[in-house]
């Protein structure tokens, strides 16, 4: 046994087993009469099945070990408890012993732990009802001969009894182990549907910020080019020491601000290259796409307090659209939508395409803000902002500069309109891929 792969989860339930097994072969009833009228058939035999099949870490004849003296010493006890002397009760279970040992013996053979359970299903019930035969003849044997009973033989049809009842219990649990696994699949998936989706929105985050690094570079670059044409000046008009060190000062901030363009177009190269390497899993359909928005934006507008009804038109069939750059447009939109609305409203999202034009279209719309009619033309505008946090601190107003220069990017258009008392409507135009 490999102590170094078994972790304190599995020594639990490898304790679980041993008291579990015992418990599970109480319930009983008894196939045969005479001299094998003490042979009983419960569900000791399904649960150790189930057992086998989850505890793979282990050596199989350790575990059939294990679980066949917990059950001797268990029914040992019981028959203590009722007045029996423990010499006698302890040799009348020995044959419970013998079962669970042969039960994995032949359940170990095929190896089984090497490939997928889901792969060998059929191997799998095969096993398990030889296993199961062969550890009801065996725990009978053990019987005849602890007891020195000959008077009843071993009959053709006690083993197609036996056989019977093994192909009963067999497909029983494995039934019931196959749909706990199939649960287990289905919550992992999930788990794998919401950290997809949550890098997804990671990612699409990453455009707006390659967007603004770009723009920081532009200002780096100016502020460089600047500072050096202030150091030339000062330099040509020096009289002083103290002149030329105020010019040494500007060359040096003038260095600095060089080295920080410099570590900016590192970052920006790493980031445009993740945000232009498009693969064939990046693309999917937009209504799957606007559902992983709409999600979002729904928690998000939670945590605001707000209550914003999402109506969503999304037909099937439209091309598969890049996740990550619509994603990052449409949040932008979306999540200004939220935040302008100030407590109850509704967001509109209606898709549509393929008029004949090869553009998709977006309409984005809510209830519950405005935009007047003098701020209008101002809003994709840099540094243009409404909003403030709590501190009285104004946002970046980068948000929408950026919807548009992406939008414009790809050969569209994008234009709001609001009627100035409660309708803000945005209208995108992208190319189809």
């Amino acid at each position: 046994m490999d102590h170094t792969k078994l972790t304190r989860q599995d020594w639990l339930v490898f304790l679980f087993m041993l008291l579990l097994v015992p418990l599970a072969g109480e319930p009983k009833f008894h196939p045969f009469s005479g001299d094998f009228a003490t042979f009983r058939v419960s569900f000791g035999s399904p649960v150790f099945l189930l057992f086998l099949l989850w505890l793979r870490q282990f050596p199989r004849l350790f575990t059939g070990c294990a679980a066949g003296i917990a059950v001797m010493l268990f029914r040992t006890g019981l028959n203590i408890f009722y007045g029996i002397p423990m010499p006698d009760a302890l040799v009348a279970h020995v044959p419970s012993f013998f079962y669970y040992f042969c039960y994995a013996l032949f359940f170990a053979l095929p190896q089984l732990s090497r490939n997928s359970i889901y792969e060998q299903a059929l191997e799998i019930a095969f096993w398990a009802i030889i296993a199961e035969v062969f550890a009801s003849v065996g725990e009978l044997a053990a019987m005849n001969a602890i007891s020195y009973q000959h008077k009843e033989a071993f009959t053709l049809g006690m083993l197609l009894r036996l056989f019977l009842i093994a192909v009963l219990r067999c497909f029983f649990i494995l039934s019931f182990f196959f749909l706990f696994q199939l649960y287990n699949t289905e919550v992992r998936l999930t788990r794998k549907t919401k950290e997809k989706n949550r890098l997804s929105l990671l990612i699409s985050g990453l455009y707006e910020e390659a967007f603004e690094l770009r723009c920081s570079l532009q200002s780096a670059e100016a502020v460089t080019h600047d500072c050096y044409n202030i150091y030339d000046k000062l330099k040509t008009k020096a009289q002083t020491d103290e002149d030329r060190a105020l010019a040494q000062e500007v060359l040096r901030i003038a260095g600095e601000c060089h080295e920080i363009k410099k570590n900016h177009q590192r970052i920006y190269a790493g980031l445009q290259e993740l945000t232009n390497n498009r693969h064939v899993d990046d693309y999917l359909p937009p209504d799957q796409i606007i559902q992983l928005l709409v999600h979002t934006q729904q928690k998000y507008a939670r945590s605001l307090n707000k209550d914003i009804d999402f109506h969503v038109d999304v037909p099937r069939g439209l091309p598969p659209l890049h996740v990550f750059l619509l994603l990052s447009i449409m949040n932008n939109l979306v999540a200004n939508a939220v935040e302008g609305i100030d407590k109850h409203g509704t967001i509109s999202i209606r898709i549509g395409g393929g008029k004949g034009d090869d553009l998709l279209h977006i309409h984005l719309g809510n209830t519950g803000s405005f935009i007047s009619e003098r701020r209008l033309p101002k809003v994709f505008s840099p540094g243009y902002t409404t909003k403030f946090d709590s501190t009285g601190k104004a946002s970046s107003g980068v948000g929408l500069t950026y919807v548009k220069q992406q939008t414009e990017a790809l050969g569209g258009t994008i234009t709001m309109t609001s009627d100035g008392k409660d309708i803000v409507t945005c209208e995108l135009q992208l190319p189809l891929p």
